[in-house]
């Protein structure tokens, strides 16, 4: 796993496959999404080279219920008394009790990325503490909006800062290889559209994604670019 310092209080956790965030501040640590199963001790060893401990993290937000996300949660929130937050549109499909639908590919090039990806280990059901809605807030960074983004899955939310402008899309959005774009693998495409062309109209400077590189100036400059003109 690479630790990648954003700013002195916010980090991005690499994984082999997805990331994560973590959030410092002076009296508790926020986890934004958890990597795949087997995730957690490099976790805590991130946390410990940043001095500070495990157990300080206090919330864990699951942008949405995806194994490449949920998978180090459980686990970390055992450290100390850190509470899961998901979506509630996701939260049965955390905790086990409903599948989440499958993507729906709509291009050649989808499919063939999908199917290039190795297996990610499976997880077992993840316990959420508290079911986040649209417009509520979330006690980090001066508190942080939820807002619901469906169509990547249909419980996907994302965290909006409008102090410090920072935006969590979760895999709503993705920043590969310099390319601002669409998620992929989504439940439904259109709905997804319609998310990113929501938080492409925040007036974001930082925006962190679920895969790919962050952009830490001038990201809604950026993301202004994938919305429809005419």
């Amino acid at each position: 796993m690479d630790l990648v310092e954003i700013f002195p209080h916010l980090h991005l956790l690499r994984f082999a496959v997805g990331q994560a965030y973590l959030w410092s501040e002076a009296d508790s640590l926020t986890l934004i999404d958890s990597g795949p199963a087997g995730s957690a001790p490099a976790i805590a060893e991130a946390v410990r080279s940043l001095g500070r401990r495990p157990g300080e993290i206090q919330r864990i937000v699951l942008t949405h219920g995806h194994e490449d996300h949920i998978g180090g949660a459980a686990e970390a929130a055992a450290w100390g008394d850190a509470r899961i937050l998901a979506g509630a549109a996701e939260a049965a499909a955390i905790r086990g009790e409903v599948p989440l639908p499958p993507p729906v590919l709509t291009a050649d090039w989808e499919r063939e990325l999908r199917a290039s990806l190795p297996p990610l280990p499976a997880v077992g059901p993840v316990r959420v503490d508290v079911e986040l809605r649209e417009g509520d807030l979330v006690d980090f960074g001066g508190g942080a909006q939820v807002l619901a983004v469906p169509g990547h899955t249909d419980g996907s939310i994302a965290l909006y800062l409008p102090g410090p402008r920072v935006l969590f899309t979760g895999d709503t959005i993705a920043n590969v290889q310099d390319r601002t774009m669409l998620g992929v693998f989504n439940t439904d495409p259109a709905e997804a559209a319609e998310s990113l062309y929501r938080q492409a109209e925040l007036p974001t400077e930082t925006a962190c994604f679920g895969h790919g590189e962050p952009i830490t100036h001038g990201a809604a400059e950026r993301l202004r670019r994938l919305l429809p003109t005419g």
